[in-house]
């Protein structure tokens, strides 16, 4: 693009788009903290792209990451765009008005790699709809070979095949290190006179990166897998690539601060990455293993820092489960003596029952106290022995009494239906155990608190997640999503003080066909996002009757891939990229699901062979546990 044609972005916004949609500021970049590099002197230049809109991008921790670190990196240009919603799209269309980057309205069909983030299935049409708008063909095989390179990384990654038709390439795994090494490949063989085939022959040297136009993929006569087959060299099996010590991470201590309110709008900290709970259903808990933490005296250098830079009044300390980080007591004793003068308040977003304390939680809301939220995930003890959640009856009651005891008065608990080897009794156990959590905390509360108690029950659908030890199970029939919603609503409905709150089942049963589903996944998707599907994971926007015309169309069954019980001898669709944890291993956690038998937390009792540290060898490389603080 030309030097006028940025300035004709930049008119056509000021004068025709931003004085007649809804929210301009979202869309005017310029904020405070904002990078923006000489463009003619950038060796490299990519528009890193959030498939959804600018509140929700601006809280993504990992495109703050990624940012950093092209910031700090000469010759790496760096610039984010968000999807912009319909009234502005509409605008931009009629106008043929691409879109463009928030740091310097270039466009962004000008830049060498466009990267996604992939954090949620329902956000994939979202994908094909930005391209669209960018004047770029969302089909990988149709772009031209001087168009952009386009990438895409994230947990659903790890499942790359549905979008394997639009994405040049993936990277796999932990991106901050990974994503430089990409784009300074990019910038050396576009210097040497190379096309984007040379690029990807190039990039697929690179520890986590997966180029899915290298592997052939065949299928037997039921639709199953039959193989997977290399091609051009390409490794067999792509190994998830790993940062393996945090405290030499690069990490943003000077983060952007939106133009308009984010949905997460404050400092955060990434307190550690990992976790080895080994909840069965959860897939972040599988693939971002092993657990690495950063050092307790940089977190808190990083937070005074932050607060310096950006002003805001809450901090979050982020992980998996923040209350396991090894110095927790002594961080948050620290990080209040610094931060609390200046009314900065601390939240810990993921708080297990059973790590839980009520003197770290009256801490991490010394300033303002906020409602508490826990997820306890199932109703009976024998489903939490299937799932390996590792807490009981008793202990979910007695730290939400005690909780009110303290003064608490607003309780969130997060529960799941669908779950393997669930029954009706199952259900049913979840309002059971609400009703004696309700009853214990109204007997706790003090006197002095006049507000009355408030439990909110937040209710979701299993979705089977690949590289977890569910990733063999279907999603039960959207019909019977439906049966037992309604059953514990009816459960629900007599306890007064009780709040629920059920996930559409709709777009959990489309959710699933993605999660586990193969490339050919890819025609109903490009169906769909022709027929106007985007936004999917909005309910105002999600249009399943579409999605439903798609997959007819397509001559695709979307009951077979949401609903399917796969063999454990299978060729899965992510078979040939690798997390790091075996599949025996996983396939032995289903059989102790069956059994409703628990694997106990490798950090505290011994490795239990998920041979992740094996695998990635790393396993001399870091300490699961940093040295305990001597003020603990």
């Amino acid at each position: 693009m030309s030097e006028i044609d940025r300035i004709e972005i930049e008119k056509f916004l000021n004068e025709e788009l931003l004085p007649s949609v809804e929210r301009p500021a979202q869309y005017i970049g310029g904020e405070y903290n904002s990078v923006c590099k000489d463009w003619d002197n950038a060796d490299v230049r990519m528009a890193f792209l959030f498939p959804d809109t600018y509140e929700l991008g601006m809280s993504h921790m990992g495109m703050r990451i990624l940012y950093e670190a092209a910031a700090v990196t000469d010759g790496v240009l760096l610039e984010r765009s968000f999807a912009p919603l319909a009234d502005m799209e509409a605008k931009m269309r009629a106008l043929k008005l691409p879109l463009f980057t928030w740091e310097s309205h270039h466009a962004v069909k000008d830049f060498d790699v466009i990267g996604f983030t992939l954090q949620y299935e329902m956000s994939y049409t979202n994908i094909l709809n930005m391209l669209d708008l960018s004047g770029l063909n969302v089909l990988a095989s149709e772009r031209e070979e001087d168009a952009p390179l386009v990438i895409a990384g994230g947990p659903c990654a790890f499942n790359p095949e549905p979008l394997a038709d639009f994405i040049d390439l993936f990277v796999i795994g932990d991106g901050e290190e990974m994503n430089i090494e990409l784009l300074q490949c990019v910038a050396r063989v576009k210097k040497a006179g190379g096309t984007k085939s040379d690029i990807l022959r190039e990039a697929m040297k690179i520890e986590g990166v997966y180029v899915p136009s290298f592997y052939n993929v065949s299928y037997n006569a039921d639709g199953t897998i039959a193989g997977i087959e290399a091609q051009n060299g390409a490794p067999a099996v792509v190994k998830r690539r790993i940062v393996k010590d945090m405290d030499k991470a690069v990490f943003p201590t000077k983060c952007i601060l939106p133009n308009v309110k984010a949905v997460h709008d404050r400092m955060m900290l990434e307190i550690m990455r990992g976790c080895t709970r080994g909840c069965r259903f959860c897939q972040a808990g599988i693939i971002y293993r092993p657990t690495r933490e950063r050092s307790p005296e940089l977190l808190l250098q990083q937070a005074i820092e932050m607060e310096k830079n950006t002003g805001y009044d809450e901090l979050g300390l982020l992980s998996l489960s923040s209350a396991d980080y090894n110095n927790i007591a002594w961080l948050t004793d620290a990080l209040n003596e610094n931060l609390n003068p200046s009314g900065v308040s601390l939240s810990l977003p993921s708080l297990r029952i059973d790590a839980f304390s009520l003197s770290l939680a009256e801490k991490v809301q010394k300033v303002r106290k906020s409602g508490l939220t826990f997820a306890p995930e199932a109703g009976s003890q024998k489903m939490r022995n299937v799932i390996n959640k590792g807490i009981n009856e008793e202990e979910i009651i007695r730290t939400v009494a005690a909780a009110v005891a303290r003064g608490w008065t607003s309780v969130k608990l997060y529960f799941m239906i669908g779950l393997p080897f669930e029954t009706d009794e199952d259900i049913i156990a979840i309002a059971e155990l609400c009703r004696k959590v309700l009853r214990e905390a109204k007997g706790a509360k003090p006197d002095y608190v006049t507000k009355p108690i408030s439990i909110s029950l937040g209710v979701s659908t299993f979705v089977p997640k690949c590289n977890t030890p569910f990733q063999w199970c279907g999603q039960i029939p959207k019909e019977e999503i439906r049966r037992r919603q309604m059953l514990l609503r009816d459960h629900i409905k007599p306890i007064r003080g009780l709040k629920l709150s059920c996930h559409d089942s709709a777009t959990s049963y489309l959710e699933a066909a993605f999660a586990t589903g193969d490339r050919r996944l890819g025609k109903a998707l490009y169906l769909a996002w022709q027929k106007g599907c985007k936004f999917d994971g909005w309910t105002e926007h999600f249009r399943f009757d579409l999605w439903q015309e798609a997959f007819s169309e397509s001559g695709l069954s979307l009951e077979w891939y949401a609903n399917r019980e796969k063999s454990l001898d299978e060729i899965l669709p992510w078979s040939h990229i690798s997390c790091g944890v075996s599949q025996k291993w996983l396939k032995n956690e289903w059989k102790k699901a069956g059994e409703e038998a628990l694997t106990l937390d490798c950090r505290n009792h011994g490795c239990n062979g998920c041979g992740v540290c094996q695998s990635l060898g790393c396993e001399n490389d870091f300490k699961t546990k940093l040295p305990l603080k001597d003020e603990i």
